[in-house]
């Protein structure tokens, strides 16, 4: 997605602006959307209303084991499932009016190109070291498994089904060989533990120049204060190196011919993909990206990537010694959860990008609701009925209202054209609470306070609302000369305050914004009078401007609406039979030697992945009910080869007898 032609400008103040690229096997719920894409969005929205020269680029990030995983589930190539969802995020954020000057991906030409180059600097300068490390192998597969393609028992708290790089209940860090009773996830083999030599990224030796930097990045920049915080706690115990290649297939090959049949591991070839999404846009892309002196890179996240765009990736870029441009401001979020839980795609809580569409309620609505609630100092909550409350008392009754009766106002007593104004002392005060609050929303908005920032326009709107209320304009223009003209004058007045509070918004609700402008047929110079510089309250909107047509902006949210998303979006309840068959695993070696038919063997593995793929699709429960059926015939078929029972033990839960086709099935 390419919208405009952004180069580096010599006497501008150039703003790179990136946000963590999204990977590309998932789909965002509103959680990843506030921590990333749409944050950096509002701030690069702001920069170019301030005039300056912003980039902003983002894409999916393409490579790792989670995509071949998700390959494997849906029965698709890697390339197939980057191409598939790639087009799903663009979608999403093209629908929350994410305003991406590029929005590119990892798996091209020119991530390769520039993530060997950095590769060789780093070698070159001595900065990787060669180890060798235990991992799991499947023999049975013929492969090592990477991360999540092993599951096995957590050694921590002892969940079943812990990944070989992270436990899902407890949270903790795994080393896969750590696992007890390790599974290949393709197979459901054990595998054995193998030696494997790789590279790793010499952090202590780049620890000194790290914090060098560090020092001098944080004292200027705007650090939240969560990025320092885990910042520094990586460096209080000393760096350690880290490993940065993988035995995958689907990733940037390692160039090193020693190391030939490896890729690199995500998180050093992932962030890499800004700089390559970057050059696929333009072929300036050095002036961005080696320009540290005339470029401010900003960094949008949530708290989790954190390290890896603090320690990890400014260590390969100083490590490459290519004057790359670091990053000055890395601006992190908290975590946003979904009511009183966490977002879950397999268990149907919460709403995810593909889905906000669906609720009738416009983007602008979701926009400013997420800002408005935008996890900064600590977690916040996504909740149905505050998103009601939110959009009924601020969007229509506050915002909305005041707007809305201002330009009602031009057009019903003074037939479309803005009256002349005589400010009086009460006037020059509103309008200076006015531009107090504009200068406050320019000197938080700097510093990227964004949910602060939001509280600026609300409370112009409220004191636009008060001002109304208090002179009566209604009254005043069925009365006298005097009267009359003071109606004018308060009409002029809240009328321009309604033009500034367009101007304010854009960053947060670009249609609403536009509407505005429409309606009161505003000049275009209206962004650069009030905006830019210090930032001035200006009346723009001069005596005799004709204004279009005005009409309410924002639609009540009934509570019976509310109420049905909240059913909706808050999972599944189980109210059908559940039927558990524990069957014991089959060893298909042993199965093998005993002369067992090598196409039951094949079909057997066929029917195992279908039913994956058709429970990672969310098929209909009677479709994957066929063919669990089919898998466990071919399974008994196999057992008498291995010269076990493999009669299924029948746990039921709720009864349902009605209705049979429903009773889902998990084999273990």
């Amino acid at each position: 997605i390419s919208l405009r032609n952004n180069d580096y400008l010599h006497g501008k103040r150039n703003i790179l602006v990136t946000s963590a690229l999204p990977y590309v096997n998932n789909v965002p719920h509103l959680g990843n959307i506030i921590g990333c894409v749409l944050s950096a969005d509002v701030y690069a929205r702001y920069g170019r209303l301030r005039g300056w020269n912003v980039l902003y680029v983002c894409g999916t990030d393409e490579y790792g084991t989670a995509t071949e995983n998700k390959a494997r589930e849906e029965g698709l190539t890697p390339q197939q499932i980057c191409d598939k969802y790639h087009t799903v995020h663009a979608s999403i954020y093209q629908w929350f009016q994410v305003d991406f000057d590029y929005f590119g991906r990892t798996t091209t030409e020119k991530q390769t190109q520039i993530a060997q180059n950095i590769f060789w600097r780093l070698h070159e300068r001595g900065f990787l070291l060669e180890d060798t490390v235990e991992q799991l192998r499947c023999e049975m597969c013929q492969r090592f498994l990477a991360d999540r393609f092993v599951e096995g028992t957590c050694p921590f708290c002892a969940y079943p089904e812990a990944r070989g790089d992270q436990c899902d209940k407890c949270g903790k860090l795994i080393n896969a060989v750590e696992l007890q009773e390790p599974k290949c996830k393709v197979c459901n083999q054990t595998p054995v533990v193998r030696s494997s030599k790789h590279l790793f990224l010499d952090l202590p030796k780049l620890e000194a120049p790290l914090e060098q930097w560090l020092e001098k990045s944080m004292g200027s920049g705007d650090w939240t204060a969560n990025a320092k915080q885990i910042t520094r706690s990586w460096l209080r115990d000393g760096l350690k190196p880290r490993c940065i290649t993988r035995d995958l297939k689907w990733g940037t090959p390692v160039p090193h011919p020693d190391f030939s049949d490896k890729v690199f591991y995500v998180w050093f070839d992932a962030p890499i993909g800004y700089l390559s999404i970057t050059a696929n846009y333009t072929d300036q892309w050095e002036k961005w990206w080696k320009n540290p002196e005339q470029v401010e890179l900003y960094n949008f996240m949530a708290k989790d990537n954190v390290p890896f765009h603090s320690v990890v990736f400014p260590c390969s870029l100083l490590g490459a010694q290519d004057n790359y441009s670091l990053v000055n401001h890395l601006v992190a979020t908290e975590y946003l959860n979904y009511e009183d839980t966490k977002f879950s795609k397999s268990r149907g809580v919460g709403v995810f990008g593909d889905m906000a569409k669906d609720t009738g309620i416009p983007s602008d609505v979701w926009r400013f609701y997420l800002l408005y609630l935008r996890p900064e100092g600590q977690d916040s909550a996504f909740s149905w009925a505050d998103m009601a409350i939110k959009n009924n008392s601020e969007l229509l009754n506050n915002l909305g209202n005041f707007i809305n009766r201002a330009g009602m106002f031009v057009s019903k007593f003074f037939e479309n054209c803005v009256p002349a104004m005589d400010l009086q002392p009460e006037d020059k005060r509103l309008l200076a609470l006015v531009g107090w609050e504009l200068k406050q929303y320019i000197s938080l908005m700097d510093k990227v306070k964004i949910r602060d920032s939001l509280k600026c326009i609300l409370n112009i709107s409220r004191l636009g609302n008060q001002y109304i209320q208090v002179n009566e304009p209604w009254k005043k223009i069925k009365g006298g000369d005097t009267d009359r003209q003071r109606a004018g004058t308060v009409t002029g007045v809240s009328v321009n305050i309604a033009c500034l509070l367009s101007v304010m918004l854009l960053p947060y609700m670009p249609t609403v914004c536009q509407t505005i402008r429409e309606q009161l047929n505003a000049p275009p110079t209206v962004t650069a009078t009030m905006l830019q510089g210090t930032g001035n309250f200006v009346c723009c909107l001069p005596a005799g401007h004709h204004i279009g047509v005005v009409s309410p902006l924002f639609q009540k949210l009934e509570a019976d609406q509310i109420e049905d998303l909240k059913k909706r979006f808050g999972g599944q309840q189980v109210s059908t039979m559940v039927v558990r068959v524990k069957v014991k695993r089959l060893d298909l070696n042993l199965v093998a030697e005993r002369g067992a038919d090598p196409s039951v063997i094949q079909a057997f593995l066929a029917t195992g992945e279908k039913v994956r793929a058709l429970k990672g699709q969310k098929a209909e429960k009677a479709v994957i009910a066929v063919e669990v059926d089919k898998l466990l015939d071919l399974k008994k078929q196999l057992a008498l080869a291995e010269g076990k029972n493999q009669e299924p033990d029948q746990t039921k839960g709720t009864k349902n007898t009605q209705h049979p086709q429903k009773c889902g099935r998990k084999v273990k």
